[in-house]
């Protein structure tokens, strides 16, 4: 089977949630950790959608939560693939709270996460790449390769010298 490149577009994920009681902490905002696993099921959706493939999480990095969002507001999570390697895919996630009495939305947070897709033996499998068309894409697929190295160093897998793209970015 020919693996054709696809639009970043193409991966386009929005996901809408209410936030009720039985998500939210003692001081009525919704809680991280239902937060995350919304963003994780709206991202896989994203790289499935990419990869026509099954997925699973590689890894979640660089959440930075800006706002709460409270009882009673709408989220909105928004997931589209910024780039894909041989088998794995980053996927970039951006939230916003919506105030549904006073119509006003407001951005909380964004986030990168990583998927390997499978095959039909739970292997991983070639995704295609991504052709990113504006210019928020190219700027998100550009810093890809960069957060990528990151991951592989933090994570063990890969040695600091071999990071080559970040090595551009501190050294020239």
């Amino acid at each position: 089977m020919e693996i054709v490149s696809k639009k970043a577009s193409e991966s386009l994920l929005m996901m809408t949630e209410l936030v009720l009681p039985n998500d939210t902490n003692a001081f009525g905002n919704l809680m991280g950790g239902r937060l995350m696993y919304w963003m994780d099921i709206a991202a896989a959706l994203s790289a499935q959608k990419h990869a026509n493939a099954p997925v699973v999480t590689a890894s979640v990095d660089n959440i930075s939560f800006e706002a709460p969002i409270i009882l009673g507001n709408a989220v909105y999570i928004e997931a589209k693939v910024s780039r894909a390697f041989k088998t794995s895919m980053e996927v970039h996630l951006s939230v916003w709270g919506e105030d549904l009495k006073k119509q006003q939305k407001y951005k909380s947070n964004e986030a990168y996460y990583t998927f390997v897709a499978l095959n039909e033996s739970g292997r991983p499998a070639t995704v295609p790449q991504v052709i990113p068309e504006t210019a928020e894409e190219m700027k998100l697929y550009e810093g890809a390769m960069r957060r990528r190295q990151l991951r592989l160093v933090l994570g063990g897998k890969m040695k600091p010298e071999e990071a080559v793209e970040l090595k551009a970015l501190f050294f020239g």
